[in-house]
């Protein structure tokens, strides 16, 4: 009978034995396996921009009736007509800046600075001031190459006169300034020098009151680890979407201010010198135009006097919407919220002075 008790106590010990399995999480991870397909669903249907294009053209196709109506109206004939000849003008500028500060970025090698500036921080403000004039570049480059030479050891001074300078005086954008003012060629030397005094100006405030931890800087640069190639490409890519994104728009504001706005309204702006000048300043940052079109949207601007014009033309390459955003990336918010307003009100008093020498 003993015997007969011993097999009963392995029958205790075999229950355990279920306790091993992790039954309970395969089964709660079964529910997921449906997500899968789910997810490849949600995919398929993600908008894109084929898709998008697609259907917009659509919906053009299919209201053109009503579009044929509205475009005949005299308002939108006289719209179209500004819109369109100030992105005819300034589209060959754009495209060709876009290259040239493409080439700079990648090409250049920072070191070329390091070389070429004084020791002197004083000294170094106006050459890296001017060098803007030998090294062209719009401002959405002009911005990494200068985080670029601040990174690599120039001083942070010489590396402002060269981000305010490089967009506002390099010679495709005096060229297009020329080109939108045939008739007031002094327009192209009053920007060159109100644009380099307020670059100068602003490099020797840094000199002087400018911190170093007022400045933080990304640990790479922009494409590392890419082929000189593939960085020059993609440097074009994204420059010429974004500036020519921001033509269109500046196009598109000046047609509508042109052709909606009463005329009433921009004589009572344009007849007060200091309500011109300021409007035409707020315009320029708001607007957010490349500094290769500029000139042509500032053209259209009859009304106002050259002063205003000039205001407009120192202050957009200089600070505007897209340039707060992209100072503040790459040198930190902290850098941006204090440059940015020093800049605004410089750059109207460098446009102001300089106008009443050369204009």
């Amino acid at each position: 009978m003993a015997i007969t008790t011993e097999p009963a106590a392995p029958t205790t010990e075999t229950p355990p034995t279920p306790e091993t399995p992790p039954r309970p999480q395969a089964a709660a991870d079964e529910p997921q396996a449906p997500k899968e397909p789910q997810a490849a669903a949600k995919d398929g249907w993600q908008l894109n921009s084929p898709l998008v294009l697609t259907m917009v053209l659509l919906l053009v196709v299919l209201a053109q009736g009503p579009i044929r109506t509205a475009l005949s109206a005299p308002v939108m004939q006289s719209w179209m007509t500004v819109f369109v000849a100030v992105v005819v003008q300034a589209l060959p500028f754009l495209v060709l800046g876009v290259l040239l500060s493409a080439a700079i970025a990648v090409f250049v090698p920072a070191t070329w600075f390091t070389r070429a500036l004084p020791d002197n921080p004083v000294l170094a403000v106006p050459v890296a001031g001017m060098a803007g004039a030998i090294l062209p570049g719009c401002e959405c480059a002009s911005v990494p190459v200068a985080g670029a030479l601040v990174r690599r050891g120039v001083t942070p001074a010489a590396a402002i006169a060269f981000l305010l300078s490089a967009p506002a005086i390099n010679p495709i954008v005096l060229t297009a300034t020329a080109v939108a003012f045939p008739r007031n060629p002094e327009m192209v030397l009053a920007r060159f020098a109100g644009s380099l005094l307020v670059a100068c100006v602003m490099g020797w405030l840094w000199t002087r009151m400018g911190r170093t931890d007022w400045l933080k800087l990304p640990a790479h640069e922009p494409h590392a680890g890419e082929t000189k190639g593939a960085a020059f490409w993609g440097s074009v890519r994204h420059d010429v979407m974004q500036a020519g994104g921001f033509l269109v728009l500046g196009a598109m504001s000046a047609a509508t201010l042109k052709a909606v706005a009463p005329a009433s309204w921009l004589r009572t702006a344009a007849d007060n010198p200091v309500v011109a000048i300021l409007a035409l300043s707020i315009l320029a940052v708001l607007l957010s135009i490349c500094s290769e079109a500029d000139a042509f949207v500032a053209a259209s601007l009859t009304q106002f006097s050259l002063t205003a014009k000039l205001a407009f033309l120192v202050v957009g390459p200089m600070i505007d919407l897209k340039l707060f955003a992209m100072q503040a990336g790459t040198f930190g918010r902290g850098f941006a919220l204090r440059f940015a307003p020093a800049t605004f009100v410089l750059a109207i008093a460098g446009a102001v002075v300089t106008s009443a020498v050369l204009l």
